[in-house]
C-alpha cells in the first residue's frame, strides 16, 4: 500500500505535469492528467464544464485565444484533499474568447487553482479564482468609474442607473 506521503508526492508531480502541459500548450497532454470524470470550474464567469469533452472545449478555446499562454507558479500548498496553486497567468488575447473578439492585450493575472483528484489519483477536477475585473481592464473592455473614461462608460451603459442616482439627489428620502 501507497503511504500517505507518497501519494501527496505523487499528486505534486500530477500537478506539476498539468501545468507544464498547459505551459506547452500540449492540448492531449492537459487531458491526459484528468481522470475519466474530468471537471472544470471557472468560478469568476460561474462557468463549469463537466466531463472530459467540455474540459477539452474549455482548453481549446482558452489556447485559441491566448495562444502565447504562460503559467508561473509562486506558490503550492498540499494537504490530503486538493493541491493548491498560487500563479501568475501571462499571455496576449490574440482570439475571440467568452464572446470578446480579440483585443491584442496583454494580460498578466494572479489567479489561485484547487485541483482535486480522484480514487486513481488522476485530476478529478480543477477550480479556479481571480478578480474578473482585474482581466477584464486589461483587456480594455471594463474602466473605473472613478475615472473619466469610466464616467462617461457608466454613463453610456447604465442610463437607468444614472437616472436614479439624479433622482436621489434631487428628490432625497
Amino acid at each position: 500500500m501507497t503511504s500517505t506521503s507518497d501519494r501527496m508526492v505523487a499528486r505534486q508531480r500530477l500537478v506539476e505535469e498539468h501545468v507544464g502541459c498547459e505551459n506547452r500548450h500540449d492540448l492531449d497532454g492537459i487531458m491526459g492528467t484528468f481522470g475519466a470524470a474530468a471537471r472544470y470550474d471557472d468560478e469568476p464567469w460561474s462557468a463549469h464544464y463537466n466531463g472530459r469533452d467540455a474540459v477539452r472545449g474549455f482548453y481549446t478555446d482558452l489556447l485559441r485565444a491566448v495562444p502565447g499562454l504562460q503559467i508561473d507558479v509562486m506558490r503550492s500548498h498540499a494537504c490530503a484533499e486538493a493541491i493548491v496553486l498560487e500563479v501568475i497567468i501571462r499571455g496576449r488575447h490574440l482570439g475571440a474568447w467568452r464572446g470578446l473578439p480579440a483585443t491584442g492585450a496583454s494580460i498578466e493575472l494572479p489567479l489561485c487553482g484547487i485541483y482535486t483528484f480522484d480514487d486513481a489519483d488522476r485530476l478529478a477536477g480543477e477550480r479556479i479564482y481571480y478578480d474578473r475585473a482585474t482581466l477584464l481592464r486589461q483587456l480594455g473592455v471594463f474602466h473605473e468609474p472613478d475615472r473619466a473614461v469610466g464616467r462617461v462608460t457608466t454613463l453610456l451603459t447604465h442610463p437607468l442607473t444614472f437616472a436614479r442616482v439624479a433622482a436621489r439627489r434631487i428628490w432625497p428620502r
